[in-house]
């Protein structure tokens, strides 16, 4: 019991002291990191060669289960938040280094060695062990990282939205292969029995699942969610960055940066398809084009700044309202437009609630906002998205025509408040 509790123990510190070191890395650079994870390569490595403590499953060593499975979450850690250039330089590091250590400890041994006055001499038999098995983990190491990425992107089209489950899955399945990589050398070089593969498994599996959880909670509660640019997709260990950040970058392309509403190219593109599937399968689509009254005095009389404000309102009003960011576009400056797959009567009730959900909304109250819209439906003599929106846009102007702060559907129909006085567009 008390060895477990070490070992938690011994996962909690090497964790908490990694990423606090990450947390930093703004601040005093990533070479912070990627030296201390260095640091701590030999005394993993040795650690799993010679220190082993007794668990019911078996022997376990802290090298292998805590150091060596935290600094495969690390990497993991080191890919999401930046991308696999740089979790490529750690390794790459940790691999030449070790091949120039081999090729010192082979020039040293030409030496003629002088024994210090109590009679000791270098143990270069250790060296050369503890050498090859530090190359032997490193390549191991570079495989499990190439490994990690692709298990770690493959699971996102399945559990993207489960990221505790896609980081445990992604390593437990790479621990599992690194355990029966590197108990093949510790067999052949250190004579390790089977119970060590087995033990160190067991605890493999359970490092495993402690350092995703924390991982998954630092992510949550410390990292920033900042969408950093993504630098191509070519080579899986060359320039492949996080795929979230790449999608999150595509999602947001054809949306208006203001709002982040649809810009007026996807209506064209989505108004068309719209229209022609409303067609084709004989199911209802309208049109509601929504403008705001006034929109310039308020630009003039109190900047463009709360302009832009009223806006990204009015927008937040819209998607609220309507029930689908999908179907809501910016298609002007004050201009917006609904694709709506409901018959006429309906788009017309929608519009009126749009209506009265912005002139009472609080985000908008202070200025008094209203809004004009204008409605057309697919039909008999409007078969594309130019016909109703031509439409749409006649009723818009004849709203804003004959008083604004209404909805009209058809000729004739005047649906909301009336002014005294009609006012110009």
């Amino acid at each position: 019991m008390l060895n477990a509790v070490l070992l938690l123990a011994e996962a909690v510190l090497y964790f908490g002291a990694m990423v606090t070191l990450f947390s930093f890395r703004s601040r005093i650079g990533l070479g912070v990191f990627v030296c201390a994870l260095g640091v701590m390569h030999f005394l993993e490595t040795y650690l799993a060669s010679v220190f082993y403590v007794a668990l019911p499953f078996g022997l376990v060593s802290p090298g292998s289960a805590v150091m060596f499975s935290g600094k495969l979450v690390m990497l993991l850690l080191l890919y999401m938040k930046e991308d696999a250039a740089t979790v490529r330089q750690p390794i790459y590091g940790l691999l030449l280094g070790n091949a120039v250590m081999i090729g010192l400890v082979l020039i040293l041994r030409l030496h003629a060695i002088s024994p210090l006055p109590d009679g000791k001499m270098p143990d270069i038999g250790f060296i050369d062990e503890m050498g090859w098995l530090m190359v032997w983990g490193t390549s191991l190491l570079f495989v499990d990282a190439v490994l990690i990425i692709l298990l770690y992107e493959k699971l996102g089209a399945h559990l993207r939205h489960m990221p505790f489950t896609r980081i445990l899955a992604s390593v437990a399945c790479v621990l599992t292969f690194d355990q029966a990589g590197f108990f093949t050398a510790l067999h052949f070089v250190a004579g390790a029995p089977i119970e060590v593969f087995f033990g160190g498994w067991f605890a493999k599996m359970a490092a495993a699942l402690v350092y995703s959880g924390m991982l998954v909670a630092y992510l949550r509660w410390v990292e920033d969610h900042e969408i950093a640019l993504p630098r191509g997709l070519s080579d899986i260990f060359d320039t492949l960055t996080y795929r979230e950040r790449y999608e999150a970058l595509v999602k947001h392309v054809g949306r208006d940066g203001l709002t982040g509403l649809l810009h007026r190219g996807s209506f064209d593109a989505d108004g068309e398809a719209a229209v022609a599937a409303g067609i084709r399968t004989a199911k209802p689509l309208s049109l509601l084009i929504v403008d705001v009254d006034h929109f310039k005095s308020i630009n003039d009389r109190f900047g463009h700044a709360e302009g832009d404000k009223v806006l990204k309102s009015v927008a937040a009003v819209l998607i609220e309202t309507v029930g689908s960011e999908k179907q809501v576009f910016r298609i002007g400056g004050e201009e917006f437009a609904i694709l709506c797959p409901q018959p006429h009567a309906l788009a017309r009730l929608l519009g009126e609630g749009i209506r009265n959900a912005i002139k009472t909304s609080a985000h908008t109250s202070r200025f008094n906002i209203t809004v004009s819209a204008g409605v057309s439906t697919v039909g008999e003599t409007t078969r594309c998205l130019a016909d109703i929106f031509a439409l749409a846009d006649q009723r818009l102007y004849k709203a804003k025509s004959s008083g604004r702060d209404r909805v009209i559907g058809e000729p004739g129909s005047e649906v909301g408040a009336r002014e005294a006085a009609p006012k110009t567009a």
